[in-house]
């Protein structure tokens, strides 16, 4: 069975075996430090290495985040660190094995897709320490898996995403907003959960009737351009939301939001939410960084960064680390070049649901969330 199916079957007995997280990154740490951080001057022998997914390193989303973890740890730490750009999901696999026979201490792979790769390179190399973004471990049944060298680097986007829904439903000008995936993994639709229930929340407090495309919390369906390369794909979707009457875009796909903000620029009043890092700050979105409205972010570096740092102070945890709003490891992207133009009364609801959320008053739930208690 592939890995997009296995994926969908597994996300509710995946997000009840993960219970437990280990401690949350610094919340003084930035996102995207600069490189050549503090450093003693003297080299550290260790080796972490990191296997992008197909996106590659400069995708402005999940792999140049954690990527900077990477470099940021090679920087501070004084460690060697290798890396394995991918560009097609068929080099995953060979992927791992060249970090293994370059010596690696510490493997990381970027993304859900690499799930099958990084675990059997866990199983064949105990004495190598493993970590995986975005993803647990699981058997060919679907029953979620623990190794002692393998920790998975979670993160419950959908309490950020909610926020983002919230105030893409405010500001909304046609009443209708709109979401696609790359692919039905859990690390994507957890995403559209969360957004698609602030939407849905706006409405409740507000009494209006913003509309959800591309998609369905309770059907778990909706718009999937099938991966996260196709930049044109992005764009010809967005096109068709916007014909649509959409005018708030949450493209979670990686760089095919690139796509999305060249479609949004062909058309009045459109605005784009981006996902993983703060998609303003990007350089690749420069031209169209004035569309972005905010950004859903997983603080994907800071977790790197303090997985190798364990990992080379001779702590690795094998406990999954989750990152929520609580702990720092989500969090929603100043409006940038929007603020002041967002009413002062929905910016101050979404704060006030942020601060629900962190006190436990308010559980954002999604069968791809893991618990955390």
């Amino acid at each position: 069975m592939n890995r997009v199916t296995r994926a969908a079957a597994l996300a509710a007995a995946t997000a009840l075996a993960l219970a437990a997280c280990a401690a949350a990154p610094d919340e003084e740490s930035e996102e995207s430090p600069e490189a050549g951080g503090e450093s003693t001057g003297e080299m550290v022998d260790y080796t972490a290495c990191m296997i992008s997914d197909e996106g590659g390193w400069d995708d402005a989303s999940f792999n140049e985040s954690g990527f900077e973890g990477l470099q940021r740890a090679g920087d501070e730490l004084g460690i060697e660190t290798k890396d394995a750009e991918s560009t097609d999901p068929g080099q995953y696999a060979s992927n791992v094995d060249a970090m293994v026979q370059e010596g690696c201490d510490l493997i990381i792979g970027v993304g859900f897709a690499l799930e099958d790769a990084i675990e059997a390179g866990a199983q064949a190399n105990p004495d190598i320490n493993f970590a995986l973004i975005d993803s647990a471990f699981s058997d060919t049944e679907f029953n979620p898996v623990t190794y002692d060298n393998a920790k998975p680097l979670l993160f419950n986007t959908q309490e950020a995403a909610y926020l983002a829904g919230y105030m893409a439903a405010g500001v909304s000008e046609t009443g209708t907003v709109a979401t696609y995936g790359g692919q039905p993994f859990p690390s994507v639709t957890i995403f559209m959960d969360g957004f698609a229930d602030g939407v849905a929340r706006y409405n409740e407090d507000n009494g209006t009737n913003v509309q959800v495309l591309g998609w369905d919390k309770e059907a778990q369906n909706g718009s999937m351009i099938g991966n996260f390369s196709d930049t044109e794909a992005g764009r010809t979707t967005t096109e068709q939301f916007i014909a649509s009457g959409a005018d708030v875009i949450l493209p979670v796909a990686g760089p095919v939001g690139a796509g999305t903000l060249n479609a949004a620029s062909q058309a009045e009043g459109v605005k784009v939410i981006w996902v993983d890092s703060d998609g303003y700050l990007q350089p690749a979105n420069e031209e169209n960084k004035d569309l972005i409205l905010t950004s859903v972010m997983k603080l994907i570096g800071n977790a790197v960064f303090d997985t190798i740092e364990n990992a080379v102070n001779g702590e690795f945890d094998a406990t999954p680390y989750v990152g929520t709003l609580e702990n720092g490891g989500v969090d929603l992207a100043p409006l940038h070049d929007f603020e002041g133009q967002v009413d002062e009364e929905l910016v101050a609801a979404v704060d006030d649901l942020k601060q629900q959320i962190i006190s436990g008053e308010l559980v954002v739930e999604s069968p791809s969330a893991t618990p955390t208690e």
